[in-house]
């Protein structure tokens, strides 16, 4: 039988930087974030707070959807994310602990923005053996207000905090997810990142005083990247599935910023009613993007079972993915 989404759950903090704040920050008036990101506000979690404290309520939202005995068919806890509670150990591993999810695998998976796709791509390939269990959770959770430098306005006015998570299990014939594309473009890793805290540059004095401990990004050059590679695979993933854009009832991207996605769909020809988003009021939530976005479509109108969904990320790396899955 194949795999579909069961449950989906969110949390974002209930901090709101709103783009007053921004420019504060950097010297940019409120306008031009506004118009040059179409980003409004976005979330920042309180110090102290973890990548794992974010994640845990929107897990125990989906968690919710399975009984006890259910519950002892978990495979898997799979979280994607860039900004991991520590080094090492993995953070699932750190949020399983927290939630009482004991025996089952716990890991992450780290392709940046892309996180959720590659995610979803794992768990479908666990679940789909049948030798792990029937049921999986994936969740995207990022905290990028611990890596802003907040003099630079080409980031600091796209990211926010946030974390998604779904319920993945058997769904009927002719449902769920019918075809996923992966790809990375390693030539390009240095589009976006953090220099410091790894093996090739310590985390050390030196390196915190030359800020490589923050994100820095070539925003111009994602942005070309973005609008091509997810015209590409949204043609892919559409042709292994025999469907025209026009079949896809709701596109569900990555909220890279409101511009690059009214961008990539006023080319492709989407019909505005068909694009969710998020970004206008949560920024650039990176891994968990799509999870945020994919509850708020479904908040904002129920999807309907048979409904076809387009899924689409572009992350660092560069990474990117695509999917479409037929709503149970």
């Amino acid at each position: 039988m194949p795999i579909g989404i069961l449950a989906v759950g969110s949390y974002v903090p209930p901090t709101v930087v709103d783009n007053h704040q921004i420019s504060r920050w950097t010297g940019k008036p409120a306008d031009w974030v506004t118009e040059r990101t179409g980003v409004l506000e976005r979330r920042y979690a309180d110090p102290g707070t973890t990548t794992s404290d974010l994640a845990a309520p929107a897990v125990r939202e989906v968690l919710d959807h399975l009984d006890d005995r259910q519950r002892q068919r978990l495979a898997a806890l799979i979280v994607a994310t860039s900004t991991p509670d520590v080094p090492q150990p993995a953070t699932a591993a750190i949020l399983q602990h927290k939630l009482g999810l004991q025996g089952l695998a716990a890991f992450d998976v780290n392709a940046v923005c892309s996180g959720f796709l590659y995610g979803l791509a794992v768990a479908e390939g666990m679940l789909a053996t049948r030798r792990h269990g029937s049921y999986a959770i994936l969740a995207g959770a990022d905290m990028f207000s611990t890596l802003m430098d907040r003099s630079d306005r080409r980031t600091v006015s796209l990211f926010g905090d946030g974390a998604g998570a779904v319920l993945l299990g058997e769904v009927p014939d002719g449902y769920g997810i019918q075809a996923v594309r992966l790809v990375a473009n390693g030539e390009l890793h240095h589009y976006v990142g953090v220099e410091a805290g790894g093996t090739r540059t310590p985390l050390d004095e030196r390196a915190r005083t030359a800020g490589e401990h923050l994100f820095r990004m070539d925003g111009r050059a994602v942005r070309d990247y973005a609008l091509s590679i997810l015209d590409k695979l949204t043609g892919e993933v559409l042709q292994e599935c025999g469907l025209r854009l026009e079949d896809i009832g709701r596109f569900v991207f990555h909220q890279a910023n409101t511009r690059l996605i009214e961008t990539f769909a006023g080319r492709a020809g989407l019909d505005p009613a068909k694009v969710a988003f998020t970004a206008p009021r949560l920024g650039n939530t990176v891994a968990a993007s799509i999870p945020l976005t994919l509850r708020a479509a479904q908040e904002e109108r129920p999807f309907e079972r048979g409904e076809r969904v387009l899924l689409a990320a572009v992350g660092g790396g560069m990474t990117a993915g695509a999917a479409v899955l037929t709503w149970y």
